[in-house]
């Protein structure tokens, strides 16, 4: 099975800005598989995955399989252990884990990233660098430290400004700040999805979430089985990250205030530098708490406050996913067997493929 090769993303030297959105892309797309084994209704190995350059990477446990299509059309795949930095028994508490796992997930994602750059160019003798791998994942976070924090905290204090409310220590500043970053998160999603190399990542996003519902319904997975699958599925990133944006909110406006109060600095600039240095340490609690919730929403049995749950994340999933075609869904489905032991990897049906070391 061929592809042709204007139709696979352009990752040329004048395309390598692409990189940090695609970075954040990583953080947005992956599934949070790290759930016990009790809080969901399959049999099967519970699978995560993320959309890359051309193709999908699945994790199951602690390997990941990753396979992308490379310009001629072939589907080259990759076996790989899944690296964990937080390996204590310490950062498997409660609250406590939400933070680490969302760590080592950006961790192995960008890592699956780079990677998938260096099999879909290898044609063309195009490979992204370790520099321009560093260099696009301080821009990333830079942008995401940008448009989520500092961006809405002048926007707020430019309300401030025009007598419309209040400033850092009150109220109504956070609640414009938090009005500011939801704008921005939305339209952030949006734009993004408007750019045609990124359009493909998030059809290789949908093909990910339909190869794991099948995954998880089906007893043999194959292109078929799959394509009827939803696009959109409650494990999906940009659920959690929608839980962060929502308890940022709440929690800036409630605990920014007091704190300021609290230190009390001398003079604007310092009180509004405390107040973003503060934004930027509640990170981790709030992430940490956003992944309890997620947990605790797979854990709900009642069909419609799980619905309740789920619905915001799954109507987001519209800005994040695309409909793949068959030819994405032949790679996920590759990505997934890749991934799984033998025993599982029976039930899959896949086109041909080459496994590298």
């Amino acid at each position: 099975m061929t592809v042709s090769v204007k139709s696979t993303l352009n990752l040329k030297k004048n395309n390598v800005p692409l990189f940090p959105l695609l970075a954040l892309h990583a953080f947005l797309s992956q599934s949070i598989e790290e759930l016990d084994k009790s809080e969901t209704l399959s049999s099967r190995p519970l699978v995560g995955g993320q959309a890359v350059m051309e193709g999908v990477m699945m994790r199951n446990a602690d390997l990941y399989g990753l396979a992308v299509r490379r310009p001629n059309g072939s589907i080259v795949a990759i076996r790989r252990p899944w690296r964990s930095l937080f390996s204590h028994p310490f950062f498997k508490i409660p609250v406590i884990r939400g933070f680490p796992v969302l760590v080592d997930t950006l961790y192995n994602g960008v890592g699956a990233l780079n990677k998938s750059a260096e099999l879909a160019e290898v044609d063309e003798g195009q490979k992204v660098t370790n520099l321009q791998l560093v260099v696009s994942m301080i821009i990333a976070v830079l942008m995401a430290v940008g448009l989520f924090v500092l961006a809405p905290h002048f926007l707020s204090l430019l309300m401030f400004f025009l007598h419309v409310g209040g400033n850092v220590e009150g109220f109504s500043f956070h609640i414009w700040d938090g009005f500011f970053k939801a704008c921005i998160f939305f339209g952030y999603l949006w734009l993004i999805s408007l750019m045609p190399d990124i359009r493909r990542v998030l059809c290789y996003h949908g093909a990910e979430h339909k190869t794991i519902h099948a995954f998880e319904e089906a007893r043999l997975i194959s292109q078929a089985s799959t394509r009827s699958q939803s696009r959109f599925h409650p494990r999906c990133g940009t659920t959690f990250l929608l839980f962060v944006i929502s308890l940022s909110i709440l929690l800036h406006a409630v605990l920014v205030p007091p704190l300021l109060a609290l230190f009390d600095p001398a003079g604007e600039v310092a009180k509004h530098s405390l107040g973003i240095v503060i934004k930027l340490l509640l990170i981790v609690p709030i992430s940490a708490f956003s992944y309890e919730l997620i947990r605790f929403a797979a854990k709900l049995h009642h069909p419609f406050a799980k619905k309740l749950f789920q619905a915001p994340g799954l109507f987001l999933q519209r800005l994040t996913t695309r409909e793949p075609d068959n030819n994405q869904i032949d790679v996920a489905l590759v990505s997934l067997a890749v991934a799984l032991d033998e025993s599982d990897r029976k039930f899959v049906e896949t086109v041909s493929y080459t496994l590298e070391d």
